[in-house]
C-alpha cells in the first residue's frame, strides 16, 4: 500500500541504470530558494533526496553521477517506461544511498 505521498511537480525525468531492468530516477523541484533532487525507484518509491543551491548545480551533479535526462535519450525511451504516479516515501532498509555520500561524487 502506498502511503505518505510525496508531491513532486517536475516531470523532467533523469535516470540511471543500476542493474539489468532496474533504474534509479530523479526529479528536480524548487525548494526554499534552492533545488531539491528527489530519487526514486521504478515503482515510484522516493528513497532519498539532495539539496542544491541552483538548478545548474543539481543538473551537473546528476550528470557527474551517471544520470541522463530521459527526454534526451531516445534509445532508452524505447525500452524503459517512466514510473507511474503517485510518488510515495519508501526508505531503503540500509538507509539513504546518495545523501549518505556512499554513491555520490
Amino acid at each position: 500500500m502506498r502511503e505518505n505521498i510525496v508531491e513532486i511537480k517536475s516531470r523532467d525525468y533523469w535516470f540511471k541504470i543500476v542493474e539489468f531492468l532496474q533504474q534509479n530516477w530523479a526529479l528536480i523541484d524548487p525548494n526554499n530558494g534552492g533545488y531539491r533532487v528527489f530519487f526514486f525507484d521504478d515503482t515510484s518509491g522516493v528513497f532519498d533526496y539532495l539539496n542544491f543551491d541552483s538548478l545548474d548545480e543539481a543538473e551537473l551533479a546528476l550528470k557527474r553521477n551517471g544520470f541522463k535526462r530521459f527526454s534526451e535519450d531516445k534509445e532508452a525511451q524505447e525500452f524503459i517506461g517512466i514510473p507511474e504516479l503517485p510518488f510515495y516515501e519508501r526508505p531503503l532498509p540500509h538507509g539513504p544511498i546518495y545523501s549518505s555520500g556512499r554513491y555520490w561524487k
